[in-house]
C-alpha cells in the first residue's frame, strides 16, 4: 500500500482504561510533537482522516471515546464528565508514556479537552476547541429514538431527517453494515447520557488552564453563538478564535481546507 495511503487509512490500535477496551486510529507522522483529535457525539475518529492526512508533519493520533466508534460501550451507561476525562489519561499514560500532547477536539470533544487541560496541565502543550462553548444546553434524546438497524443506508439516513436532524452527513458518517442491516457505530442508548453530564456551565475549567487554545467556531452553529464565543476569548488570557462565517457546528466537514490552515497556523505560533 501506498504510504500516504496508509496514514490516510490510519492503523487501528486498543488500550484499556479501566475495565473498558478503547480504541484508536495512529495516523503516523514525521515528528515527536502529538496531534490527539476528539470526535463529537455519535462519530468517531474517521471524521479526521482528511484533516490527519494533510497534517503529517506531527504526530497525529484519533480517539475513539467511549460508546463511539470500535471502543466498548460502558454497561452502565458511564458516560459522566470524569470518565472522559479518565480515558484521555488513561491514553496518554499507558499509550505515550505520559508525553504532553496536543488536543484538538470537536464539540464534545472540545469539551473533554478543555476539562483535561484544567486537571492535567501538565499533559497539555495547546487546545484547540472546535464550536463547543461554556454553557451548554444539548438534547441528543433523539438518539434513543432511532432505529437499531435499518434496511439500507438510505433508511438510515432517512431516520435521522425524521427525528429532525439538519446535520445528516455528518451523523450518518460513523455508520456499519452486518448482517441485520445497517446501524449507528454509537452507543444510541447511552447518547443521551452523555449530552445530560456535558450540559451545564463550565466557565471555572474553561480558566482554570492557562495554555494556547484555538476556538473554532461557526456562525450558523446551533451548538455555539458569536457572543459565547467572544466572551470566551475575552475573558481566558491565551485564548484565539476564528470565526467561519459559512460553516455551522462541524468546521473540519464543510470548510476543510480554511480549518486545516487556521490549525496550523497556530500551531506553528504556539509549539
Amino acid at each position: 500500500m501506498h504510504p500516504s495511503l496508509n496514514h490516510h487509512l490510519g492503523t487501528r490500535k486498543y488500550f484499556h482504561s479501566g475495565n473498558l477496551k478503547l480504541s484508536y486510529l495512529d495516523f503516523g507522522g514525521d515528528s515527536q510533537d502529538v496531534l490527539l483529535l476528539l470526535h463529537g457525539h455519535m462519530n468517531d475518529a474517521r471524521t479526521f482522516s482528511t484533516f490527519a492526512a494533510a497534517m503529517q508533519d506531527y504526530r497525529v493520533i484519533g480517539l475513539d471515546q467511549r460508546g463511539h466508534g470500535w471502543s466498548e460501550h460502558p454497561s452502565d451507561k458511564d458516560y459522566s464528565r470524569e470518565s472522559y476525562v479518565n480515558d484521555i489519561l488513561a491514553f496518554i499514560r499507558g499509550e505515550l508514556g505520559g508525553q504532553p500532547v496536543t488536543i484538538l477536539g470537536h464539540s464534545l470533544g472540545g469539551i473533554n479537552a478543555y476539562q483535561f487541560a484544567a486537571r492535567y496541565p501538565e499533559l497539555v502543550k495547546a487546545v484547540i476547541v472546535e464550536d463547543v462553548g461554556v454553557e451548554i444546553n444539548g438534547d441528543l434524546s433523539f438518539a434513543g429514538k432511532l432505529p437499531a438497524r435499518s434496511a439500507s443506508f438510505q433508511e438510515l439516513r432517512e431516520s435521522l431527517v425524521r427525528v429532525g436532524l439538519r446535520a445528516i452527513d455528518y451523523f450518518s458518517e460513523s455508520v456499519f453494515e452486518d448482517e441485520k442491516g445497517w446501524g449507528f457505530r454509537t452507543d444510541l442508548k447511552g447518547m443521551p447520557f452523555s449530552q445530560q453530564n456535558c450540559n451545564g456551565s463550565w466557565w471555572d475549567d474553561w480558566l482554570a488552564s492557562t495554555c494556547p487554545i484555538l476556538l473554532i467556531h461557526g456562525k450558523k452553529s446551533f451548538v455555539i453563538d458569536v457572543a459565547q464565543a467572544e466572551l470566551m476569548a475575552s475573558r481566558r488570557p491565551n485564548t484565539k478564535r476564528e470565526l467561519f462565517d459559512e460553516c455551522g457546528h462541524d468546521i473540519h466537514s464543510t470548510d476543510p481546507e480554511g480549518y486545516r490552515r487556521v490549525v496550523r497556523s497556530f500551531l506553528e505560533e504556539v509549539l
